[in-house]
């Protein structure tokens, strides 16, 4: 026994992901970074600088997965409601965060060698080009940081976005940092130092990025939800004599969905029962698009034949 749920769409459109309010905001994160890559790549080749020539390559690596996280999102809510996309295209948006996350693993893994390799024979890098390229990048990232910070809170596709700024505009600190201290100073080794900073920073974000969306890829259930506690709370609904065949995983981020079977006993009004059970999901577990199966006491074997 089921019952229709009450969502304010119409059922010819996509349901709005965390994901999709964020879709301006992305677009002016690209950008503002696309106008660091290319100041960063004329200055470079200009003054044959490596430390921007190298930023330059991380900027683009950035700014590939900021579009990357917008062809995803305008993928998902372009899709339509066909039928055989039951949950439309959603998932498209945790691919492209696993991809943003192996991505910064790549970049993170190459600052690094080339920081290492700098430390054997660090290069002369000049002071002033550096240092005021590194200023403007500086500004463009802390913009887009700004833009993208809301975002990264509610959509882990967004997040993967804002980490790519992060370290992008830690990388222009960075090179602002070794410009400076190439000026004042003219010690080399500022340049491969700060590389190791901003590799060991990005490591463990883009890991734990990547171990988010592999969550959702494995259909576990949200890592912050007490599943434990929910068959406990259902059982002891009034009229509820058994809870079972739960599941709960996240369709994408800001969309989690659940399942259940509730066997009742048979003086019991199941459209009570599937009202206290949903209103006990969304209320209490935050799971507002649950899936209850009622199931009369009779009926006990009705699902007992899954193997799984």
């Amino acid at each position: 026994m089921s019952r229709g749920h009450e969502h304010h769409h119409l059922p010819t459109a996509e349901p709005i992901s965390a994901s999709s309010r964020y879709v301006g905001r992305l677009w002016l994160a690209a950008v503002l970074g696309l106008v660091t890559f290319v100041t960063q790549v004329v200055v470079g080749l200009t003054t044959s600088s490596l430390a921007l020539l190298s930023d330059s390559a991380h900027v683009f690596t950035d700014v590939f997965g900021v579009l990357m996280a917008v062809a995803a999102i305008t993928l998902a809510r372009r899709a339509g409601v066909r039928p055989d996309r039951t949950f439309g295209l959603h998932r498209t948006e945790v691919f492209a965060a696993l991809l943003n996350s192996l991505l910064l693993f790549a970049v993170a893994g190459w600052v690094l060698y080339e920081a290492i390799d700098r430390m054997a024979a660090p290069p002369e890098v000049p002071g002033w080009p550096v240092t005021i390229v590194a200023i403007v990048g500086l500004i463009m990232n802390v913009a887009a940081f700004l833009l993208l910070r809301s975002g990264a809170e509610e959509s882990l596709n967004v997040r993967g976005a804002y980490l790519e700024v992060m370290a992008d505009m830690l990388g222009s600190i960075g090179v602002l940092v070794s410009g400076l201290v190439t000026v004042l100073f003219g010690w080399r080794y500022a340049d491969p130092v700060v590389g190791v900073a901003i590799a060991v920073f990005v490591l463990p974000r883009a890991f734990n990025l990547g171990r988010h969306a592999l969550r959702i890829l494995l259909q576990q259930a949200p890592a912050d939800l007490d599943v434990r506690a929910i068959i406990p709370a259902l059982t002891a609904l009034p009229g509820v004599d058994d809870a079972h065949d739960l599941h709960v995983w996240t369709l994408t981020s800001g969309m989690e969905v659940a399942s259940v079977h509730l066997t009742i006993h048979p003086d019991v009004d199941p459209a009570e029962v599937l009202d206290a059970a949903q209103t006990l999901l969304k209320h209490t577990f935050d799971l507002s698009h649950a899936t209850v199966q009622i199931e009369p006491d009779r009926d006990r074997s009705h699902c007992r034949d899954t193997t799984w």
